[in-house]
């Protein structure tokens, strides 16, 4: 008797121990800018090998919708913006001090549906002439967008480029790369890298050197953080040489330490 019980209750203990639950990996927020779509998803692979027990959750968007996300509560450890105007915007409120650094540089171009340019859209400057029927931008509120507003204003042709009403605005620079891709407009300003993750478009100017400010991506832990060491020793990754690898790979520059 003594010995059947012992033996249902090793029985008993290993069915316990079978049905717990595994440890739960750690789960860090990352809310980046659409732009890094690309490069982020790729260092995800890389850092499953570095460090198997932590899980990125991305969270890809405009800048603008993802700061809005930040202050309204949502949960997040690391945030990378596409302009600096987001990140400051938030910076004395919600971002731990002493993380916040800058992590890639971009260009901005025009770009046009891939064989599909029969007016022979160019340069920035044709955006205001015939040649072009409708241009896609992003919104006010996402960081190419502000981007291309520069630009135009820069140029001097803003308020002609407006007055024509051919301009449609998109949510984040990955709707404006497909309403071009698509050809549903003559052509769109989007960030290099965009431009470079798509066979359905083709660059057919930069924008003028000196028409807008350094285009710098900042990222930065965040004070409400749970994963803290986390977050820390992935931001670290972030500016290691694998990443930089992956980065410039994809068309970004990295900004000297």
């Amino acid at each position: 008797m003594k010995k059947f019980s012992t033996v249902l209750c090793t029985l008993l203990c290993a069915l316990l121990l079978a049905s717990a639950p595994a440890s739960a990996a750690t789960e860090l927020s990352v809310f980046a800018a659409a732009s890094m779509t690309e490069s982020m998803n790729e260092i995800a692979k890389l850092y499953q090998k570095v460090d198997p027990e932590v899980k990125l959750v991305y969270n890809f968007d405009s800048s603008g919708t993802l700061k809005t996300q930040i202050e309204q509560g949502a949960e997040c450890d690391i945030f990378i913006s596409a302009g600096q105007k987001q990140m400051n915007a938030i910076n004395d409120k919600f971002v731990m001090p002493g993380t916040r650094f800058n992590i890639v540089a971009n260009k901005v171009v025009l770009i046009v549906p891939k064989g599909k340019n029969p007016t022979k859209i160019n340069s920035f400057e044709d955006v205001v002439t015939d040649k072009v029927r409708l241009i896609a931008l992003g919104n006010s509120d996402v960081p190419v967008g502000q981007y291309s507003v520069e630009i135009f204003k820069n140029m001097g042709i803003w308020d002609k480029l407006t007055a024509e009403n051919k301009i449609t605005y998109a949510s984040n620079v990955k709707e404006v790369l497909a309403q071009t891709a698509e050809a549903a407009v003559s052509c769109g300003v989007v960030y290099s890298t965009d431009a470079a993750t798509s066979k359905a478009v083709q660059v057919v100017a930069n924008a003028p050197a000196g028409s807008h400010k350094p285009i710098v991506y900042p990222a930065a832990i965040l004070k409400d953080t749970k994963n803290k060491e986390a977050a820390e020793k992935f931001a670290k990754f972030l500016r290691s040489k694998p990443c930089t690898k992956v980065f410039t790979k994809i068309g970004f520059s990295v900004p000297e330490k």
